[in-house]
């Protein structure tokens, strides 16, 4: 099994790229985003996830080991999701963004990702919600926040934050991310003017 290529970057095609690893050229299949990223000629290492069928062995590749995890994750839980969506998916969301979607059962947000229907959307977020934390990432925090907003059991200084900042004008997934790192310069024990502070300097950047 291939689990890393550490290469140059040969072509990029579509849906696949080619990697020369001591001149062997290996084609993976990988997210737009992951081919956006790269440039030919230049080095690149992919975390490979290898298929294998009856009639044939794929590569797939993935910038990250989270993205390649949020792969397995969708492939082997998600009824009705394949290689082909699950590609899509990552290629519309990123590991952070669908652990967001997931967490808050943003079935809209799913289903933005090209032949992903409202149906498969739904599958994605119900039959992921009790895995998705563990492959979040740094959205981990923020999506601790989000539940808790949601449910009205927010500290109170950060519930007037992120209150604040919708206040202003931002949506309110916006102003959660913004809390939910100032949370980390400020500490937990941080009053609701602080966070509002330390919010606006993370939206500023």
């Amino acid at each position: 099994m291939i689990g890393k290529l550490k290469g140059t970057v040969d072509e990029i095609g579509e849906d696949s790229c080619v990697v020369d690893v001591h001149g062997v050229g290996y084609v993976a299949f990988c997210s737009t985003r992951t081919l956006g990223a790269m440039h030919p000629g230049e080095a690149v290492v992919l975390f490979i996830e290898t298929y294998v069928r009856e009639d044939m062995i794929r590569l797939y590749g993935f910038q990250s080991q989270l993205e390649r995890e949020w792969f397995r994750l969708l492939l082997n839980n998600v009824q009705g999701v394949g290689a082909k969506v699950a590609l899509a998916v990552l290629s519309t969301l990123t590991p952070p963004e669908l652990a967001n979607a997931i967490a808050l059962r943003d079935i809209a947000m799913v289903s933005r990702a090209p032949g992903v229907g409202k149906k498969v959307a739904e599958r994605i977020v119900t039959e992921l919600k009790t895995k998705a934390p563990a492959f979040a990432g740094e959205a981990t925090g923020t999506i601790g926040l989000k539940q808790e907003l949601g449910e009205g059991v927010a500290p109170a200084p950060i519930a007037d934050a992120v209150s604040a900042l919708v206040n202003l004008g931002y949506s309110r997934d916006i102003a959660a991310n913004a809390i939910a790192s100032a949370l980390k310069t400020a500490g937990e024990d941080a009053d609701s003017s602080k966070l509002i502070r330390l919010g606006l300097k993370e939206l500023a950047r």
